[in-house]
């Protein structure tokens, strides 16, 4: 979801032009891209999903349950066999996919693992909550931190960053110096983290995690590439922290509810997007009200009315 942003030091440079689906693309010597048909306010032009290597190959992220999909890149790919389906996280415009081609060739799924949420829904929340999630999710090989999956000429590297998802992974490729993001980082838009499935903190930490990183590409899981990751991950986690700074403002003016807020600070939002924005700013409460910078009566609620906590030294992850 691509946010509106008061602070131009703070924003980083979104590209606004996502690949068209349909074809599969050489990207470099060992990648390859076939977007799925499923574009959308929250998918850009749909779920990119890659091919690493050549003859004998990894498949990352198939994408949705969708059959035509998953033999279009079939057939993009002749005389090669799949050796190994990767799943970036549970969300259901990323993995059911895999399920398809697992059983179109025999290869086995792996990566993250079942589906799991960054807390329970609490009583009286929405069911739209938990609606993304992909919770048929099982793989034949579940990879944590520095675990790898690799063919003829290259590697995939697990590398933990839960946030949007708690069971989201990246993949490095050590080869070309490149990550495949999912949709933890993307070149388009901001990603979305939603309660129950995504954590503000953790999503911040893994941000952090990767702006120690190496890789000088990302491959995300919609849109165009990202290039000068660091500094693009930077302007994520201050674009974030100004996100924070705004929320705290509007709590510390008077008591307020999530719609309050969504309605101060996402003015000339598309409306299709107005329910994810709620959503993330719910995200940023949950996590404020767990510092005490926030306070609420109970936990955190997406109907709940929130009110000025302490006064922090600094900002978050300044």
């Amino acid at each position: 979801m691509n946010e509106t942003n008061g602070g131009p030091e703070a924003e980083p440079a979104f590209d606004g032009a996502p690949p068209a689906p349909g074809t599969i693309e050489a990207l470099s010597p060992l990648v390859r891209r076939r977007v799925a048909p499923n574009g959308g306010p929250f998918t850009a032009s749909g779920t990119c999903t890659y091919v690493v290597g050549r003859g004998r190959v990894a498949v990352i992220d198939p994408g949705p349950e969708d059959a035509g999909h998953v033999e279009a890149l079939l057939a993009g790919l002749p005389g090669e066999s799949v050796e190994a389906i990767v799943v970036t996280h549970t969300h259901r415009d990323h993995s059911p996919g895999a399920r398809l081609l697992a059983a179109r060739t025999g290869a086995p799924i792996v990566g993250c693992g079942p589906h799991r949420a960054a807390r329970s829904l609490a009583e009286g929340e929405l069911p739209m909550l938990d609606a993304s999630a992909d919770k048929l999710h099982r793989p034949d090989r579940e990879l944590t931190e520095g675990e790898t999956v690799s063919g003829p000429g290259w590697t995939l590297v697990a590398v933990e960053t839960p946030g949007h998802t708690m069971n989201h992974l990246a993949f490095a490729l050590p080869e070309e110096a490149a990550l495949f993001s999912g949709d933890h980082v993307m070149a388009w838009s901001t990603s979305v983290v939603a309660p129950p499935d995504g954590s503000m903190r953790a999503y911040m930490d893994s941000l952090d995690k990767l702006r120690e990183r190496p890789e000088t590409i990302y491959w995300p899981g919609h849109g165009g590439p990202v290039r000068d990751p660091r500094r693009f991950v930077r302007g994520l986690a201050a674009h974030r922290r100004q996100r924070e700074t705004a929320i705290r403002a509007q709590v510390a003016a008077g008591e307020a509810d999530i719609r309050s807020i969504v309605e101060a600070i996402y003015q000339g939002l598309n409306p299709a997007l107005m329910g994810a924005a709620a959503l993330s700013v719910f995200a940023h409460l949950e996590d404020l009200v767990e510092r005490g910078l926030v306070l609420t009566d109970g936990p955190a609620r997406l109907q709940g009315r929130y009110r000025a906590g302490l006064v922090p030294a600094g900002p978050r992850g300044a």
